[in-house]
């Protein structure tokens, strides 16, 4: 079996766990991202997602040589825009040596290649190598040159490798089962993704355009049922309709199921009839209460559970609920995974949520789709309950700081400073974000739609300090900020965002 050598510029198939081969080019990396140990691999930027990722050798296949296979095998809309802007780059890098063979005394001449160095396994200072495509290429058939020069034959020795789901270097899972490492929580996350890269030896390093990634999704053949239309839910269905999933859908108010029927979703009568139909039924509603109703109410969940159903709980709820819940579903036979999401309502729109999971690994590994469809980023935390504990954790940190923000805008205002000033300088600074940005101008322009309702952030707050107390862990920052987000409430702000905390302060 030959060898097949690849070198920096090479166009390449790169196969990513569960995705189809992808077309992508050979660069050299950051200079502080270092090449996984113990693994002989490339980094390979992929055409049509501007995604990064360290790819094993085997899991790699010369472009010209198998491009007629591959477009054979995959159809889809974005992996052909992927393959027309391989296209496009050659047709430039033939145009650039075109011109360049025009010039001076090597007319008609191509000038030849400069050797590359060869990424092998042990090289360590892979800064020293630049990224060909800065500079003009003289090569308009870069990818194949290495290949035969180097004596490899068309597919020559390649056999495409299947990943497990941890080993899927696009979107990316967290496996952080404090189960079976339990110091592994207070580890530097630093050190966990290093060891997250040394294990899997494909590591996406760049947060993905997830509608890009998600074009070339493979769909779970199981049925998936969705309990739970506001919001969050809303944006999630929408997205594992368009990657290809089977979904049936119920909501209490049932006009909000009309939309999604017409996008190709089944109908629910009842949380009950949805989790007989389903293999995995998932539920995103707004509180503990809510959540309980949907699984022991008439006609609930767990009338329709039957041993090997898998329940998803994607509530913000206290970790006693998720206990509670947790157990009614497996005496039942059922399977359990409580998966609460971080984001907003755009975030679950665009798919790009984080995804805190817990409970039945199984399960988690059978949502692999699914997760992948509504996030660009999934944690497993363990056993049942961790989730709750991080996700009330993360909410009550994002609900203080947004009072604060709030806070430092109507002080700047009682003090003569200009808010849209103060936001500039904000914005500058070390605390610029996104959110922030966004938050403050639709603070500004009195635009309080909600992305993420006041009452929930309010509701974590309450759970998060509630938390604490059980703990025994002084909880002063959250305690203030529940205050005024409760002043918020009292002024009718409840169905507003998070953001509308800002009336508390000038009212």
């Amino acid at each position: 079996m030959a060898t097949v050598h690849l070198r920096i510029g090479d166009l390449v198939w790169g196969k990513l766990g569960r995705y189809p081969p992808w077309p992508g080019k050979i660069v050299s990396p950051p200079k502080d991202l270092k090449k996984p140990r113990g693994k002989k691999c490339h980094f390979v930027k992929f055409f049509g997602t501007e995604d990064h990722a360290w790819i094993k050798v085997e899991q790699l296949k010369p472009y010209h040589a198998h491009k007629e296979e591959m477009i054979k095998i995959n159809k889809g809309k974005r992996f052909q825009q992927a393959v027309d802007a391989v296209e496009d780059f050659l047709k430039k890098a033939k145009g650039k040596e075109q011109n360049s063979d025009g010039k001076g005394d090597s007319k008609g001449k191509k000038t030849p290649n400069k050797p590359l160095k060869i990424l092998e396994e042990d090289d360590e200072d892979l800064s020293a190598l630049k990224d060909p495509s800065e500079k003009d290429l003289t090569d308009s058939d870069p990818e194949p040159s290495s290949i035969e020069r180097l004596g490899a034959g068309p597919g020559s020795g390649f056999k495409w490798e299947s990943s497990p789901v941890k080993d899927d270097p696009h979107f990316h899972h967290f496996l952080l089962s404090q189960s079976e490492k339990p110091a592994s929580s207070m580890e530097p996350i630093s050190k966990r993704l290093k060891i997250i890269e040394e294990d899997t030896g494909s590591t996406s390093i760049q947060a993905a355009d997830s509608t890009a990634i998600n074009g070339s999704i493979t769909p779970t053949d199981k049925r998936i049922g969705f309990l739970g239309l506001g919001l969050m839910g809303s944006g999630i269905v929408s997205n594992l309709l368009k990657m290809g999933h089977v979904v049936t859908v119920w909501n209490r108010t049932a006009e909000k199921c009309d939309l999604f029927i017409q996008e190709g979703a089944r109908l629910g009568r009842t949380p009950a009839e949805v989790a007989s139909m389903c293999d995995i039924t998932f539920s995103c509603v707004s509180d503990p209460k809510a959540a309980r109703d949907l699984v022991l109410g008439p006609s609930g969940v767990l009338q329709g559970i039957r041993p090997g159903k898998c329940y998803i709980e994607m509530s913000t709820v206290d970790p006693e609920t998720i206990t509670e819940l947790s157990q009614v579903i497996t005496s039942r036979g059922g399977r359990f995974l409580e998966a609460p999401v971080a984001g907003s309502q755009q975030l679950s729109n665009d798919g790009m949520l984080v995804i805190l999971a817990a409970g039945d690994r199984t399960v988690y590994e059978d949502c692999s789709s699914c997760f992948q469809a509504m996030g660009k980023t999934s944690f497993f935390l363990g056993e049942a309950g961790n989730a709750a504990r991080m996700m009330l954790i993360l909410n009550m940190v994002q609900g203080s700081f947004m009072a604060t923000i709030a806070e430092g805008l109507t002080l700047a205002q009682a003090t003569g400073q200009s808010q849209q000033t103060f936001l500039d300088i904000l914005c500058q600074g070390q605390m610029a974000s996104t959110f922030v940005d966004q938050k403050c101008q639709n603070i500004l322009q009195g635009n309080f739609k909600p992305d993420y309702y006041l009452k929930h952030i309010q509701k974590d707050l309450r759970l998060a300090i509630s938390m604490g107390d059980m703990a025994n862990h002084p909880t002063p920052m959250a305690a203030a900020a529940n205050e005024v987000y409760k002043r918020a409430k009292a002024l009718d702000q409840s169905d507003n965002d998070i953001s509308a905390v800002y009336r508390a302060y000038i009212h």
